[in-house]
């Protein structure tokens, strides 16, 4: 079996011996129940991993020594940023969790009408940083060492009016275009999805106007936490690297 892997935000370089934050500690010695001398991987989004191994574990407290830089990349040929519509709980976990082992580049919540989630100031930075560490342990989980970056949330009509480069598509039960009556990407792709009970009149006219293509996903009207899980798959399948 392949070493745990952790993420950390610090610098990281051979040589070093540092102490796990108290998260990947925990986990470390009592859910892996890891001893020393055991191999981890640690990685700190920057690119590469780094090969280390345990050196004391004394409590919840785990010392490691990083012994090699391991160059290699894990990351999708497709540049996808999901504009997810917030949906509640556990639901919009598993959309980010299950975009990251899809490859997404990174994650922008949208706001919309009809999300039953309402955030503003510090609840919406708590949400936000809850949502980070559900990325960062997603590539912990599928080997990815670059970390999509979780935006603030924003509502549809203000993320629509920032700068943006690259083909808007955004999904539809409704829309006559499959995924695959596309062209290839020629870069980045920015995928949309809705909400529970998906986007407003207003909100689908706002993309309309934006220039955005509708596409749907089959006949079929998928959950809100399945359609863009879906629509990445199919992107991979289609131009990446299934």
């Amino acid at each position: 079996m392949s070493p745990p892997r952790f993420f950390l935000d610090q610098p990281l370089a051979p040589g070093a011996r540092l102490a796990l934050p108290a998260g990947p500690a925990r986990h470390a010695a009592r859910a892996l129940r890891l001893g020393v001398g055991d191999p981890v991987t640690l990685f700190n989004g920057g690119g590469g991993e780094f090969a280390a191994h345990i050196e004391r574990i004394v409590k919840d407290e785990v010392a490691v020594r990083i012994t090699d830089f391991v160059d290699v990349e894990r990351e999708s040929r497709l540049q996808v940023l999901l504009a997810q519509g917030i949906s509640s709980g556990e639901r919009m976990d598993y959309t980010l969790q299950k975009a990251v082992e899809l490859g997404v580049a990174a994650i922008q919540p949208i706001a919309a009408r009809r999300s039953v989630v309402k955030l503003a100031g510090e609840r919406a930075d708590r949400r936000v940083q809850h949502w980070q560490g559900v990325v960062a342990s997603a590539c912990e989980q599928c080997g990815r060492n670059r970390v999509p970056h979780v935006a603030t949330p924003l509502s549809l009509a203000a993320w629509l009016g920032q700068p943006r480069t690259g083909r808007l598509l955004f999904l539809s039960p409704l829309a006559e275009t499959r995924l695959a009556d596309l062209a290839p990407p020629a870069g980045t792709d920015c995928l949309v999805a809705g909400p529970e009970g998906g986007f407003e009149a207003d909100e689908i006219a706002a993309l309309h106007a934006a220039g955005a293509t509708p596409v749907r996903l089959g006949p079929r009207v998928l959950r809100t936490e399945t359609a863009a899980v879906a629509a990445l798959a199919a992107l991979q399948t289609l131009w990446g690297d299934f």
